[in-house]
């Protein structure tokens, strides 16, 4: 089966850096096969004869601990999981601008009562939509001028997650079904 691998945090600001070289190695050492990567923002997608997510998740965690020297937040999700994602977008015609469009993949689902807690007013005129183990984030003056951030998101939802722009969503998709 394929899968998508998202690291949280890596090659940013110059800190927990993995050169994706190395990604691939250490996958194809846990027993992967076809791993490519995507970007340097440490996005992989390989095949595994296993069919737990999260447990895959934690295995990739405990290599790159053991490996790279790194405690990473990895979310693994299928081709599937990606295409709901997609089709689940709450925020129609933004695809025309897809660098204003961010999923935010989580490590669990929100609550209803603490995402009601966010007060949307305070962040406008950026916007926030749930979906399943994701959140989906509007930015329309871009991701760079942004009080939403995945932080406070994730301070506010309890949850951790890493983000990725829309056209690296789609493109994930693309690669993972081939």
């Amino acid at each position: 089966m394929r899968y998508v691998a998202l690291l949280r945090g890596v090659n940013v600001g110059g800190s927990n850096k993995i050169s994706m070289a190395d990604l691939r190695a250490l996958l194809s050492s846990l027993g992967h096969e076809d791993v490519i990567t995507y970007l340097q923002s440490g996005n992989a997608i390989f095949t595994s004869a296993r069919q737990d997510p999260e447990a895959l998740a934690a295995e990739i965690e405990d290599g790159i601990a053991r490996e790279l020297g790194l405690r990473i937040t990895v979310l693994v999700r299928t081709p599937e999981e990606l295409a709901a994602v997609i089709a689940g977008n709450p925020f129609p015609g933004v695809e025309a601008n897809p660098t204003q469009l961010h999923v935010a993949f989580l490590t669990g689902p929100v609550e209803a009562e603490r995402l009601a807690e966010i007060d949307a007013r305070r962040f406008e005129p950026d916007e926030l939509r749930p979906g399943d183990r994701a959140l989906y984030l509007h930015y329309p003056n871009g991701a760079g001028r942004t009080k939403l951030t995945l932080d406070v998101c994730e301070r506010r939802l309890g949850v951790s997650g890493t983000a990725r722009n829309w056209n690296t969503v789609t493109k994930l998709f693309e690669l993972a079904r081939q």
